[in-house]
């Protein structure tokens, strides 16, 4: 007899309205965006209250969700207009907030009774007393803190009935739990209201003392130093988050581009859906992992789910490079008769030039760019101009929204670091 699993939500980012949509047809249960105020992430691209109506109609329409992230350290007189700002939320129809700030939820219970309040990660959620805290107060979802390790998640799982968010994928503080006072000192960017500089991610040069005098330690063939982490990437244990319970399989990226939001989206995706629909026989394909590559930044980890994270995790060291793809295009229009597709160039492109085409929930192709025109149907080479329409013959049926993207150079990776 074949199982029956609770299918975990795909969550993903949306740093503005067209991220937002293309997330959910691409694939996710449920975005997380920012508004204008009460959020960690000021340059994002937040959404404003219209964009919000706009957004929360188009996911509800699609069966997905809208959280808001409003997540930051409130100091004295960072509160004022919260009261306000969560009563338009919920007027709005906005699913639930995702704050950390105590003073926050309290404000949010009292001015929005019916808006539904999860908590960060930022409050660093270890142990399954704490979500029975939280729980107590009113909170019905609890985002574990990063530091939460697979074990420690199963234990939680089996002693609360709290729902259980975990991030699966993306850039990692080095902090713990993202609490981190870097910026604050060195760019005079408060991390924690919403301004961080990314400090941890500078590029150092790195000194010893010899004899009295300093000497850099850093070779020449060698990754600068930075106090940066490497990404995280649960691909291939999509079965044990499931397994343990966890309700919201949550992808970081607000301030990351569509490629990336469509393609980590799209992978998950498929990933959840095959192992829910036949967890005994699920066999991982490694496709998936080599799609995720395709919008990778930096090498790969698991984090902290299954060992300590050493300096292989951190980014220093020998130079180590990935793929790098430029989103090149937007499909808008196809006419299967003459076999044209019409796109908008996101990056420069022209005759000649391998590239690949991706859709929500289909295979992607390749093929050779051998015919271009203008939007005057006038023959071209390239199409060099940002934004510009052009023509283009495919050899297999596109359709809007679709993808196209080209390999920039080709590069030497490391593997993703397993347990």
């Amino acid at each position: 007899m074949r199982r029956i699993l609770k299918k975990p939500e795909v969550l993903a980012p949306a740093g503005n309205l067209e991220k937002l949509k293309i997330a959910i047809r691409y694939g996710a249960d449920a975005v997380y965006i920012g508004g204008q105020a009460f959020g960690l992430r000021s340059r994002a691209g937040n959404f404003s209250y219209e964009e919000m109506q706009e957004g929360v109609a188009f996911a509800h329409e699609r069966d997905a969700k809208v959280y808001v992230a409003a997540n930051m350290v409130a100091h004295d007189g960072d509160t004022e207009g919260a009261g306000e700002f969560f009563r338009t939320l919920r007027d709005i129809g906005i699913d639930a907030v995702i704050v950390s700030d105590p003073a926050l939820i309290s404000i949010c219970f009292a001015d929005a009774p019916g808006l539904p309040v999860h908590l960060s990660t930022q409050a660093s959620a270890t142990n399954y007393k704490t979500l029975e805290f939280w729980k107590q107060q009113g909170l019905e979802r609890v985002v574990l803190a990063r530091e939460v390790s697979m074990s420690e998640i199963q234990e939680i799982g089996q002693n609360t009935d709290v729902e259980m968010e975990a991030f699966i994928h993306g850039a990692m503080c080095i902090s713990y739990s993202g609490r981190c006072t870097l910026s604050n000192h060195m760019a005079n960017r408060d991390a924690n209201r919403g301004g961080c500089a990314q400090s941890c991610r500078w590029k150092y040069d790195l000194f010893e003392m010899d004899n009295g005098l300093p000497r850099n330690i850093v070779d020449e063939d060698e990754e600068p130093f930075s106090m940066s982490a490497v990404d995280l990437s649960m691909i291939r244990y999509i079965p044990d988050m499931v397994e343990a319970g966890v309700d919201s399989l949550k992808i970081e990226g607000r301030m990351k581009s569509i490629h990336y939001v469509s393609t980590v989206a799209s992978v998950y995706r498929k990933v959840v859906d095959a192992y829910c629909e036949d967890p005994d026989n699920f066999v991982f394909d490694p496709a998936w992992e080599e799609e995720l590559w395709k919008v990778a930044q930096r090498e790969l980890s698991t984090g902290f789910f299954y060992q300590e994270p050493t300096e292989d995790e951190q980014l220093f060291g020998k130079t180590r490079k990935i793929p790098q793809y430029a989103f090149a295009a937007q499909v808008l229009d196809y006419n299967p008769e003459t076999k044209i597709a019409t796109l908008q160039q996101r990056n420069n492109f022209g005759v000649g030039e391998e590239i690949e085409f991706y859709g929500p929930g289909e295979v992607g192709f390749k093929q050779v760019v051998t015919e271009l025109w203008n939007e005057f149907d006038e023959p071209i080479d390239r199409a060099p101009n940002a934004m510009m329409t052009v023509k283009m013959a495919v050899d297999h049926p596109v359709a809007e929204f679709y993808f196209m993207r080209k390999k920039k150079v080709e590069r030497v990776r490391t593997k993703v670091k397993n347990r």
